[in-house]
């Protein structure tokens, strides 16, 4: 017979073991997010929300046609998508009033105003005052390895193609550099710059270098904010001759995986953002806007040539890939992808056989994670112009991919002058979850 000591020992241990297995099954390996960025404005009546009973100067020369969901069709030059659509979940109401570049993609990347005035395409410089980038949030909130970047961004947001940053484009504006991306702006096609030390630098001469930085750093007018880069400094160091450097080793993966995504840079781009997500990355941002025959995304000319040739037939082959590598090696349920750009098209197409920007309605794709595919959320007017049922601002995209890694929204983060502010001031879509 156990004594009353006895009985409360093993109760005790009992209950402690049971909590223990509990806590252990409730816990969740560490969502992810990949941005598909397409700049420019895609054409949400050319890809997901095509309406061939509209005149023909709406409808344009593409042809619906049936998915692997029944009762939703996309684009005839999407195929491998189309087969794919039960992990999708289409958003065809996604709009806001503005129809500027600058503007709307400081809009849909921050989730909040821009700075740009309303109808001015003006592209304003990157500054501690801008309102951070979504993923700079996910690293700032959610990202936990720091001897790991927890935003990458491949590439940078860039203007048109160029050099030049964009305010709210990328970076992480008041929160501070150590939570700006790590940039990989090089080409993933062509080998990519090794995180390997030099030959003639010797992990001592290596070490010797930060001790004499640091020396330097000690001794700077400004030290609070040398100790602010320090930190990014640190994580780059980190990743220098320490076994991190298959962080970017696109060499690693096979020949056949390289053909799935497509050789091209925007494949490449994509087989990189899996890579990273795959070690530890939280959040990685594709800003893609590099093509070979078009300019980018944004076809105000040859609209129907662009998509046909080269947009779709690229993006087809490289997202269908992402999901499918994402669900052989088990990340898919714990990775969001998210596909966008800043806007969509004109209804009309214009003399060029081109599509001009177009604010007031576009689309969204959604997979993984916790999203529920194999659905389509909201609806656009007969003609694609303005959203028919369940508008959705981009602050609900913003609110939407922090609640579908576990972060709450309206937790609430600083500016430059400590006002308290939102994650993000938007509602989360609840259709993509339920």
């Amino acid at each position: 017979m156990l004594s009353r000591r006895d009985f409360t020992l093993c109760t005790l241990t009992a209950a402690t073991s049971a909590s223990l297995a509990a806590e252990a099954e409730s816990v969740q390996p560490s969502r992810k997010v990949i941005l598909v960025y397409l700049l420019g404005g895609p054409s949400h009546l050319d890809l997901w929300d095509l309406k061939p009973d509209a005149p023909r100067e709406i409808r344009g020369e593409f042809e619906p046609i049936a998915s692997a969901v029944p009762g939703v069709q996309v684009c005839e030059h999407l195929p491998r998508l189309a087969a794919r659509a039960d992990r999708l979940a289409i958003l065809r109401s996604l709009w806001f009033a503005n129809n500027d570049h600058p503007y709307m993609t400081y809009h849909t990347l921050t989730g909040r105003i821009s700075p740009v005035p309303l109808g001015a395409n003006t592209v304003l410089e990157p500054t501690r005052s801008d309102h951070p980038h979504m993923g700079s949030i996910v690293s700032r909130f959610h990202h936990v390895d720091r001897a790991i970047p927890g935003y990458v961004a491949v590439p940078e947001v860039f203007v048109r193609m160029g050099p030049q940053a964009v305010a709210g484009g990328g970076r992480a504006g008041y929160l501070g550099p150590q939570y700006d991306p790590l940039p990989i702006n090089d080409d993933p096609s062509k080998p990519l710059p090794t995180l390997d030390l030099p030959e003639d630098v010797t992990p001592t001469r290596f070490n010797g270098r930060r001790n004499l930085l640091s020396v330097l750093d000690g001794r700077s007018p400004d030290a609070a904010r040398t100790a602010v880069y320090g930190s990014q400094r640190s994580t780059a160091t980190r990743l220098v001759g320490g076994g991190a450097g298959g962080l970017l080793d696109l060499e690693a993966e096979t020949a056949s995986l390289h053909a799935r995504y497509g050789k091209d840079r925007f494949g490449q781009s994509l087989l990189l953002a899996r890579r990273l997500v795959e070690r530890g990355v939280s959040f990685v941002g594709v800003h893609f806007n590099y093509m070979t025959e078009c300019d980018g995304w944004d076809t105000h000319k040859d609209n129907f040539k662009c998509l046909k040739n080269e947009l779709l037939p690229m993006l087809d082959r490289g997202l269908s890939a992402l999901l499918d590598d994402l669900a052989e090696r088990g990340l898919l349920d714990e990775t969001l992808v998210v596909t966008m750009g800043e806007f969509g098209r004109t209804p009309r197409i214009n003399a060029n056989a081109g599509r001009d920007h177009w604010g007031p309605c576009g689309s969204a794709v959604f997979a993984g994670g916790p999203v529920a595919g194999g659905r389509v959320i909201g609806a656009s007017d007969g003609t694609g112009a303005y959203p028919a049922s369940r508008p959705v601002a981009p602050a609900d995209v913003t609110a939407s991919i922090f609640h579908a890694i576990g972060l709450d929204h309206e937790q609430l983060m600083y500016d430059r002058l400590n006002r308290p502010l939102p994650l993000s001031p938007g509602k989360v879509i609840e259709e993509l979850f339920t």
